[in-house]
């Protein structure tokens, strides 16, 4: 059985007018269960996290500041949401989504979690909607635990991991991979393992051939044993926020390119949404959805 992560929690209120779509926390649920592909006890609700597992990658004077609610104006300003009790709640939350997502990955080889995919969170400081590194507290526990020794993190999102890149920067045993729009946010981009930068004329074909080179070129290289992968759906031409121009047929492609090659090697793989700020919600829910789609057909 695929198993998701989801809470309540993870839709939280934000003032009118705010650009990130909150709103797909809700729906992207609703439309799993409404096409039957999941039913709800595919779904399960995370705890919140132990500090000892966001401490192995977030500093400590960082975790206190933000479990205190003391970050500064010029700090919440560059978090991009309000600051509160109810943002902090949810991002540990979040954050055990995926930890737990990586034994529902071991037992059905891919499992997902409706959020996360915060790869702006670097070490010491949140940014651009990003507060705890999902991804990274999580390929940290499973070095930790000894359940792999190879990890990678796979980040399609149009905006680099630069989050990610930081804290792993010295760590051999996790190979980050950031295929991202070069015109996009960060405009300074950290040093990942691996970094393509995507032209904004790209074409769809293009796009697919590149991701699949890498793909060989990293299993060759790295032959990593778990897959953390961002599955970013702002890689669209009508996202808001990104600069490339591709279609939601090949978003769906690039996931299948992506499931395939771990299920063909027999690697466990964790998904966490990432970003997408297209202006119709239902085309942002319609590409998310179709990476839950593409995770059913190749492992269900």
């Amino acid at each position: 059985m695929i198993r998701i992560a989801y809470h309540p929690c993870y839709y939280l209120d934000l003032p009118e007018g705010h650009r990130f779509p909150m709103d797909k926390y809700r729906l992207l649920p609703e439309q799993l269960l409404y096409e039957g592909l999941f039913q709800r006890d595919n779904f399960f609700a995370p705890d919140k996290i132990a500090l000892e597992k966001i401490s192995r990658v977030h500093t400590k004077s960082y975790i206190d500041k933000l479990l205190s609610l003391q970050l500064s104006k010029q700090e919440i300003r560059k978090s991009g949401f309000p600051l509160s009790q109810e943002l902090v709640d949810r991002e540990q939350i979040i954050a055990q989504g995926t930890i737990n997502n990586v034994r529902y990955a071991i037992e059905s080889g891919v499992s997902m979690n409706i959020a996360g995919g915060t790869h702006h969170a670097f070490s010491d400081r949140a940014e651009a909607f990003c507060f705890f590194n999902d991804q990274a507290i999580a390929a940290q526990y499973v070095l930790d635990q000894g359940i792999a020794q190879r990890v990678a993190i796979i980040d399609l999102d149009v905006h680099q991991g630069n989050g990610t890149a930081e804290i792993f920067s010295t760590v051999p045993e996790v190979f980050t991979f950031s295929m991202h729009g070069k015109a996009n946010y960060p405009f300074k981009k950290e040093q990942s393992d691996l970094d393509v930068e995507l032209e904004s004329t790209i074409t769809d074909e293009a796009y697919l051939q590149l991701l699949e080179q890498q793909l060989k070129e990293i299993h060759q290289k790295f032959e990593p044993q778990f897959i953390f992968y961002l599955s970013g759906v702002d890689i669209l031409k009508s996202d808001k926020l990104g600069k490339l121009n591709l279609s939601i047929q090949t978003c769906k492609r690039r996931d299948a390119l992506l499931l395939s090659y771990a299920k063909h090697y027999q690697i466990p793989i964790q998904i966490s949404m990432g970003g997408g700020y297209s202006p119709q919600l239902r085309t942002i829910v319609d590409a998310h959805a179709n990476t839950f789609r593409e995770a059913h057909r190749i492992f269900a």
